[in-house]
């Protein structure tokens, strides 16, 4: 009987986690910097949690079953109801609240480029605070992880769910009519106007209302935009003062306004954002968010600001491997001691715990090979330094280290061995790629 992971899910080796856990932790130290905490909370929580206000796209890919009790539950497709119903839970949480989750989530829908049915998210959010500094910090952050991984060429949409509901209203679209209404236009990009148009119409708006709606959403002009109502004005002022704070930060040169952004989530009430990266490999958005207001106090909190963005890791590995980004690592061992024959095991054992206690991860022979075949193992495990252990070194104190990757080696006392190590694992980065989305790495250990 032969197993395979389920469809949509995947089983990743060493040499793929390699690279993968490179990318987590360079956004994990980014986060940091910016001030968010590390939060953590189940993979599995109450249906009713998982599908109020996630839009109903969204719910129908929930992996929704019954506890032994009979409880509707499910697995999280987004990491930001949970943080909602942490915040409802803890009232006596310090504002603003900033908190950093990298987790898995679940979604059954079609595989695609980019995105499993199990993935993982990386979410920064501040809850508490009104300020769009908040949004634009948010922001910022997403966009200093995409840098410090490399990324050059990408750009982040901006727009708000004020402007869109201003628009609906100002066109005459019936207020049961406009969360339909949003969802369709958040397929603009991926199916097309026409095909837009056609979901529209048959979510009940006429061809007048369409044509009209169309017609702001796609303008390139504030001006038009925010003298159609009272919530238009209040949108484009949001995202005035985002672009204005923004400038601190450092992102005004990545920003830029789309009315035509939307955003399938049904829970957002403010600006909302998209970051896209130009590369061969067309995976759609790697990063988006916004603000959502009312989710707390729809989960029986108090009233209370909140935004946040999350960033997609596959999609963003994905494209890192594809556009030469990750260096060749394939093992984070970066030692293998080998003995010459198997009385010499137990000085190869107390050489490895002496580079274990400096930082150094090592392995020793656990086979009972051969010289030869330790030589041929560490070599194929992709490990880049080997160091022999034989009689005439033990006498003379001087160890030879031997690069795998160059095919050279260096004699030096045992005490220099980690000093070296680690020294050679700086390595200069590559000329820019041509096509400009980073300067490309040789080894992926140096964000």
């Amino acid at each position: 009987m032969e197993f395979q992971p389920l469809k949509g899910m995947k089983d990743f080796l060493p040499e793929e986690m390699v690279k993968r856990q490179y990318v987590i932790a360079t956004v994990e130290k980014v986060f940091e910097r910016y001030g968010f905490d590390p939060f953590e909370t189940p993979v599995i929580e109450d249906w009713k949690l998982l599908s109020t206000k996630s839009g109903e796209d969204l719910a129908k890919q929930i992996f929704k079953f019954e506890d032994k009790n009979g409880k509707e539950v499910g697995l999280r497709a987004e990491l930001t109801p949970s943080l909602a119903r942490v915040i409802v839970n803890n009232p006596q949480l310090p504002k603003p609240f900033k908190r950093y989750a990298i987790a898995p989530v679940w979604r059954y829908e079609e595989p695609q480029s980019g995105r499993r049915r199990q993935f993982w998210q990386a979410d920064v959010d501040t809850v508490g605070s009104n300020s769009m500094t908040a949004d634009a910090e948010c922001i910022a952050c997403a966009v200093d992880c995409l840098s410090t991984l490399g990324f050059k060429d990408f750009s982040v949409k901006l727009n708000n769910r004020k402007i869109l509901n201003g628009i609906l209203e100002a066109v005459g679209v019936d207020e049961t009519k406009r969360t339909a209404a949003l969802r369709a236009i958040d397929k603009l990009e991926k199916v097309g106007t026409e095909e837009v148009m056609k979901e529209l119409e048959r979510d009940g708006l006429d061809n007048k209302q369409v044509k009209r709606m169309l017609s702001f959403i796609t303008t390139k002009g504030k001006k038009r935009v925010r003298s159609l109502n009272a919530l238009c004005e209040e949108g484009v002022k949001e995202l005035e003062e985002i672009l204005r704070i923004g400038k601190a930060f450092g992102i005004s040169k990545f920003v830029k306004l789309d009315f035509s952004l939307a955003r399938g989530l049904d829970y957002y009430t403010g600006p909302i954002f998209e970051i896209a990266v130009k590369s061969k490999t067309s995976v759609g958005s790697v990063a988006g968010g916004g603000r959502y207001d009312r989710m707390i106090e729809l989960f029986g909190g108090v009233s209370t600001p909140a935004t946040g963005i999350s960033l997609g890791i596959e999609r963003i590995v994905e494209i890192m491997k594809d556009e030469g980004m990750l260096g060749p690592e394939r093992t984070k061992v970066k030692l293998f001691i080998a003995n010459v024959d198997s009385t010499l095991l137990p000085e190869a054992v107390r050489i490895a715990r002496k580079m274990r206690k400096k930082g150094i991860a090592c392995q020793t022979d656990l086979m009972n090979r051969n010289l030869n075949k330790q030589l041929e193992y560490a070599d194929s495990a992709g490990i880049s330094y080997v160091v022999v252990v034989g009689e005439r070194e033990l006498k003379s104190g001087r160890f030879k280290l031997k690069d795998m990757a160059k095919k050279t080696e260096e004699e030096m006392p045992l005490a220099r061995l980690a000093q070296k190590i680690k020294s050679a694992g700086r390595r200069v980065p590559r000329p820019k790629a041509e096509n400009n989305i980073s300067s490309k790495r040789n080894s992926f250990l140096e964000p």
